[in-house]
């Protein structure tokens, strides 16, 4: 027997129907979230569509480059943005919360993340913020984080 499965978001009928879908009388969700199913029957999920940042024709997981830039020992959190960018559509921008005390060495940072990903997925700019202020379930608001960096960056949006 199926586990159970919502049926509607509050008060977002247009959303609920992007998520909710009825096929031959099954309630199915389509949360958005892509992954990939390894050779063992393992799901590795590598993020949400929706915050996918598309940088010159190459798709970047934003979770896949924040967990690298978590790995620096001065890194207390970290959120990764697309930015507007004339040349590559959008450029991977990171913000990061820094433990008390640590500096922020964006060349660093940059850096580390290379030796844990591909150079097209490290960011283009890091930059600085007090707290990344999540949600009490963890979550993060990127559209706030995103209007930061491009307000922090000057770009005219």
């Amino acid at each position: 027997m199926p586990g159970r499965v919502p049926i509607a978001y509050y008060k977002d009928p247009v959303k609920s129907a992007d998520t909710f879908i009825e096929h031959d009388g099954i309630r199915y969700s389509m949360p958005g979230d892509y992954a990939t199913i390894e050779a063992d029957g393992t799901i590795t999920l590598l993020g949400r569509g929706s915050v996918c940042i598309n940088t010159g024709g190459e798709k970047v997981f934003p979770e896949e480059v924040e967990e690298a830039l978590k790995t620096d020992p001065g890194v207390a959190d970290a959120v990764v943005v697309g930015v507007p960018d004339e040349k590559f559509g959008e450029a991977i921008t990171a913000v990061v919360e820094m433990l008390p005390g640590a500096p922020l060495d964006e060349a660093g940072l940059i850096s580390h993340v290379r030796t844990h990903l591909a150079h097209f997925k490290s960011p283009k700019r890091v930059l600085a913020i007090n707290t990344i202020g999540r949600a009490p379930n963890g979550k993060v608001d990127y559209k706030r984080l995103k209007a930061y960096a491009i307000d922090e960056l000057g770009i005219d949006a």
